[in-house]
């Protein structure tokens, strides 16, 4: 039977893990990731959790053993922030080059220099084209459902895929809450059985994998790779819907707050969409037309859905927790502006980028009430071409 208890990300995170029963934990901590793997490892000397910790050396190492033991036909997750997750770049990409369904806990970070702990979005987005689905969670009871879904759409048969599921670092990943926890029966039930497509541990039907790939073939088997991610997009909407209609609460590519008549709107993710909902909310009062879309999924990008959701506005203001040195714009700034790029019926909606949080900087109600005045001011204002980031957030 479902409970409420009080959590938080990273807690929200183990029990979601325990609940779907891997036989391999990959553990190489990393703060603020590191009490997701200490949970799972208690589970475990509980008799919880009947499923192999494998303690590495380093991050390089977590993910060669999760590369390994995904590869021997197993369940794997591992839990990764920062310069860990950074650490393991070279891998990432072989993971999912093997079709190989790993899931990981993100606790996302701000890469050094200089030295912080502290929550954005350099980690994950400087991993956003290894080839592996991402996720991103608002707060803790998301981090739970994300985790829960992000096995069964790793695993689903057209997929194949590794997955990592991002959670505010110090924020979501720290932040106690209520949320549902489901019963751990119905967790597995809907999860299901592992069923790789292959093992290395199959000796009557052996396999070759990781071997040379020379001009002729290596363009048509990444194209097989592409398939599975783009084998996703169906998937994802699939599961969503799958978990909603069993634990009530739905999910897609993105949730959008209030934008059906909006004529303004701000585009995030994760944990800052909070703060973003109660300014919508308060101008909303006050008869401004403003809405919000908190994206969800970033690989697969929904471009063709999101072009749905965003065509009928004046100005969206995209808020990146990442800077990028020389682009303009953050990734989720520039994917968005070319979504809405080849609008046939119309003039796509001014895309204005804004970097922000840096480092774990807060923001909060000020911010979005800026924003949103920002883009109206300069959608009256007829700007056609941008000419740089506005940076919000910064210490005066």
């Amino acid at each position: 039977m479902a409970s409420i208890k009080v959590l938080n990300g990273n807690a929200a995170a183990a029990e979601a893990v325990g609940q779907v029963h891997p036989d391999v934990v990959v553990s190489n901590p990393a703060a603020p990731a590191s009490p997701i793997l200490e949970k799972l490892a208690s589970f475990i000397a509980d008799g919880r959790l009947d499923a192999e910790m494998i303690n590495a050396e380093s991050a390089y190492s977590a993910i060669s053993a999760c590369i390994g033991a995904s590869a021997a036909g197993g369940r794997v997750f591992s839990a990764a922030s920062s310069q860990g997750l950074a650490a393991m770049h070279e891998l990432l990409f072989i993971a999912s080059s093997l079709r190989l369904p790993i899931v990981a806990a993100v606790a996302n970070r701000a890469l050094s220099a200089p030295l912080n702990i502290h929550a954005d979005h350099s980690d994950a987005m400087a991993q956003r084209d290894c080839g592996w689905i991402q996720i991103f969670s608002e707060n803790s009871q998301e981090t739970y459902d994300n985790i829960i879904q992000a096995f069964k759409i790793a695993e689903h048969p057209e997929v194949k895929n590794p997955v990592m599921v991002g959670l505010d670092g110090f924020i979501t990943s720290h932040e106690m809450a209520n949320i549902w926890l489901e019963e751990t029966g119905e967790v597995a039930d809907f999860v299901g059985k592992c069923n790789p497509a292959y093992s290395l541990l199959d000796s009557d039907n052996p396999v070759t994998v990781g071997s040379i790939d020379t001009p002729d073939y290596y363009f048509e088997h990444k194209v097989l790779q592409l398939q599975g991610m783009e084998n996703a997009r169906k998937v994802i909407k699939e599961v969503g819907k799958e978990f909603g209609d069993r634990f009530s609460r739905y999910y897609g590519y993105f949730e959008s707050y209030k934008l059906e008549d909006a004529e303004y709107a701000v585009v995030l993710m994760s944990s800052s969409a909070g703060a973003a909902k109660e300014v919508v909310d308060e101008l909303r009062n006050n008869g401004a037309h403003v809405g919000l879309l908190k994206l969800r999924v970033f690989r697969p990008f929904p471009h063709q859905e999101l072009k749905e959701a965003l065509s009928h506005l004046k100005a969206i203001a995209v808020l990146d927790r990442v800077l990028t040195p020389g682009s303009y714009g953050g990734p989720l700034f520039n994917e968005t502006r070319a979504a809405l790029y080849d609008l046939e019926e119309k003039k796509p909606p001014l895309v204005f980028p804004y970097v922000y949080g840096l480092g774990g900087r807060d923001i909060d109600v000020n911010h979005f009430r800026d924003v949103f005045k920002d883009i109206e001011e300069k959608n009256m204002e007829k700007i056609e071409i941008k000419t740089g980031l506005a940076f919000i957030n910064l210490r005066q």
